[in-house]
């Protein structure tokens, strides 16, 4: 075990080794070889290439090391080409603040039974008169910068679940295709976090239209690892224990407190308006292009229910009977 390993217990760093392809004899010199490939993109300011950055992208990419570089790349690039989305990217942003208080993201304590960090978005929450969808976005990819600081997250990863009750039309309608592409350029193709999996529970029909308008941005992997739920919280609990989920998706633990995330991020008196100081990340992560082309739950027995689908399979995305799922796609 080398330096870069210290924080990750015996059962992560053999984890990382199996499914990640990370050997600590050769770590220095996969992370160099990586730093050497910065010279082929002159037009991105690669504004942080420190040993431990540059691993977190290794190990979102298993290893490749081509592929590390390119996340790295686009990681960069699309801090540079949505240069206000990372202006001043700390909690006391106010319309960072706004959607943090608003419990986007929730977080939960707990992980699940795989090591991997829960977040939790109730889209129903999303108060369009109070909070933008770009400072939803802001405030998901700041607490991911946060998170990702954790080891043993870039090795296990995350899941996301998306609660879509009471979830309207009119609030659907703002979903415009741009600025779904925007989420997922920066989730999908331009953030080094390995997510195990995307859950839509009580989602309307409308939001499965979107999910038809979205899925040509989304890669084969991506959609590999979105379950459409519906109501049949049964074939969730397969995939995720009900001791880690709260009791909104039928788990054991309590109901979920939406400030719980704002408060570690903006401190005990977190409704406090005043200025609060924290990390930001705009200086380390974001300038501007140089030219102007310019643990967690243990595994314990599940009860089945009669209407389940196999773990790792995805819910038909056309069916609109959310009582009943089918599974379409088996997760590789």
């Amino acid at each position: 075990m080398t330096h870069l390993q210290v924080g990750l217990s015996p059962e992560t760093i053999e984890k990382a080794r199996l499914e990640l392809n990370e050997n600590p004899d050769t770590l220095h010199q996969d992370i160099q070889q990586v730093r050497d490939m910065i010279i082929t993109r002159p037009d991105i300011g690669f504004l942080r290439t420190d040993d431990a950055f540059i691993l977190r992208f290794l190990r979102a990419r298993k290893f490749n090391q081509m592929e590390a570089f390119r996340l790295l790349a686009q990681y960069f690039q699309y801090r540079q080409l949505n240069l206000d989305m990372f202006k001043n990217l700390k909690p006391d942003d106010p319309g960072v603040k706004r959607a943090l208080m608003d419990g986007f993201p929730g977080v939960l304590d707990s992980r699940d039974h795989y090591g991997r960090k829960i977040l939790l978005l109730f889209a129903a929450n999303w108060d369009q008169s109070r909070n933008s969808f770009v400072d939803i976005l802001r405030a998901i990819l700041l607490s991911l910068e946060v998170l990702i600081e954790d080891q043993e997250l870039q090795v296990n990863g995350f899941i996301l679940i998306i609660d879509w009750s009471n979830f309207s039309f009119k609030q659907a309608s703002k979903l415009t295709p741009s600025i779904l592409r925007l989420a997922i350029e920066g989730l999908q193709d331009s953030f080094p976090a390995r997510f195990g999996g995307v859950h839509f529970v009580n989602q309307p029909w409308y939001i499965h239209a979107l999910y038809t308008i979205i899925k040509p941005f989304l890669k084969d992997k991506t959609r590999k690892r979105i379950f459409l739920h519906g109501n049949n919280l049964n074939s969730l609990h397969q995939l995720i224990h009900p001791e880690c989920l709260p009791s909104e998706f039928g788990g054991t633990l309590p109901p979920y407190d939406m400030g719980t995330w704002a408060r570690t991020l903006l401190g005990p008196d977190y409704n406090d308006e005043n200025e609060y100081t924290h990390t930001s990340y705009n200086a380390i992560h974001v300038k501007c292009a140089p030219t102007n082309v310019d643990r967690d739950c243990s595994p314990k027995y599940m009860k089945r229910s009669q209407s389940v689908v196999e773990p790792g399979t995805l819910m038909h995305e056309d069916h609109r009977d959310s009582e009943n799922t089918q599974p379409l796609l088996a997760l590789d």
